[in-house]
């Protein structure tokens, strides 16, 4: 009798138990999380900066509009951009090795008790943005951080790691002078911007013992459009008005010079850091101000690269690679590893904002936004590139 029983018995102890195996299965996260003593080191022939888009109908984002750490503008599938799908269906091969995409838990685990710092322009916070929503899959009750001069910024508890933003579009310290009585004969002179280009601008300028790892960049502001003639920047060391007065871009490499200085200097040995390369702009038929559109429905192809971006042919889009060869100058024979992201974002003229920035009136007052990304776009890319080079230096150092 007990033999005819079991295999009843047997079933109906198995059945409700793979039941349960697979509902559990459907509550798992998109991405497999890995331990962090998992990774393979990077070979040194890898170069992660150079490769191809291709095309991965399966890709999917790791995060959604409903992240908290959204910033309107950027957060183009709550604005209904066109393409999202097509956006986020490419995937960046490099051309000797594989691109990790990151696992959020298995990184935040690697940088537990550890804090990470970006300190720039608008196109940090950017990639911030994307960073912050990428780990907060790890830890849903990350919370809102704004402390020791931070933009913004988000500290997860489970983790006790912080990533944080400060806003410093120069770097250096720069103040407004009003227009003086001595200045009569400058016609249509309303005042000046004084620029220190040796001391830092106090947003960041403290926060070194802080951060164990940070994330330098400047340039999109050292620009006429944002300090035309009326307004121009003035350049002074050590109290004193630099003679001659430097030109923009002349002004731009000495500031370089100086805060790359004063980090190599002031910040700690063992912090890991970087200085990320320029983003491309996308801009056709005039710039962000001159009706400059970015309407485009996919990555361009490699020979169209140099047309948009080469200076010899004076483009709207030329400033990314001039000013990354003075930054790849100013960094020879430094602590400060590159993070050159230009030439990877250089083929996406299909993944920023445009015109569906989410206000009504935006592309009239501001033109359409070829500069920033959507997200979530490239910028996880840019995510997935810097957890694997910081990953092994910080299992590495401990």
């Amino acid at each position: 009798m007990a033999s005819k029983l079991t295999p009843k018995l047997f079933s109906w102890l198995i059945l409700p138990t793979l039941l349960l195996i697979f509902l559990y299965s459907l509550s798992l996260p998109l991405y497999a999380p890995t331990s962090p003593k998992s990774k393979i080191p990077i070979s040194p022939s890898c170069n992660l900066f150079k490769g191809k888009w291709v095309s991965d109908p399966n890709r999917r984002p790791i995060y959604d509009e409903s992240c908290p750490f959204h910033r309107n503008a950027w957060n183009c599938l709550r604005n209904q951009r066109e393409n999202m799908g097509r956006i986020n269906s490419w995937k960046w091969k490099p051309d000797k090795c594989d691109l990790t995409r990151i696992d959020p838990v298995g990184f935040l685990g690697s940088m537990r008790n550890k804090n990470i710092g970006f300190v720039g322009d608008s196109l940090n916070e950017n990639f911030l943005v994307s960073f912050l929503c990428t780990l907060r899959v790890a830890d849903s009750t990350a919370k809102k951080w704004k402390r020791k001069g931070a933009w913004r910024g988000a500290y997860f508890p489970k983790f006790n790691v912080t990533v944080g933003y400060h806003r410093a579009v120069l770097l250096a310290k720069y103040e407004w002078q009003p227009k003086q009585l001595d200045d009569s004969n400058q016609d249509g002179l309303k005042g000046r911007y004084r620029v220190d280009v040796d001391i830092p601008a106090d947003d960041w300028a403290h926060i070194g013992a802080f951060y164990n790892v940070l994330v330098f960049n400047t340039g999109h502001w050292w620009g006429f459009d944002k300090f035309p003639k009326e307004t121009p920047l003035v350049f002074y060391k050590a109290g004193q008005l630099i003679q001659p007065p430097l030109e923009m871009f002349d002004g731009l490499k000495v500031v370089l010079e100086n805060m790359i200085a004063f980090i190599e200097k002031e910040l700690p040995e063992e912090t890991l850091k970087f200085w990320r390369w320029q983003s491309p702009r996308h801009f056709q038929g005039g710039d962000w101000n001159q009706n400059g559109s970015c309407t485009v429905n996919g990555p361009l192809d490699e020979l169209q690269l140099d047309l948009w971006f080469d200076p010899r042919y004076n483009g709207v889009n030329k400033e990314a690679r001039r000013l990354n060869h003075l930054i790849e100058e100013v960094l020879k024979g430094t602590t400060i590893r590159s993070l050159d992201l230009t030439h990877l974002s250089e083929f996406r003229a299909d993944a920023h904002p445009a015109i569906w920035l989410g206000k009504k009136d935006a592309v009239s007052v501001w033109g359409q936004d070829c500069m920033h990304w959507c997200l979530p776009g490239v910028p996880d890319t840019w995510v997935d590139i810097l957890a694997q080079l910081i990953t092994p230096h910080i299992l590495e150092t401990g």
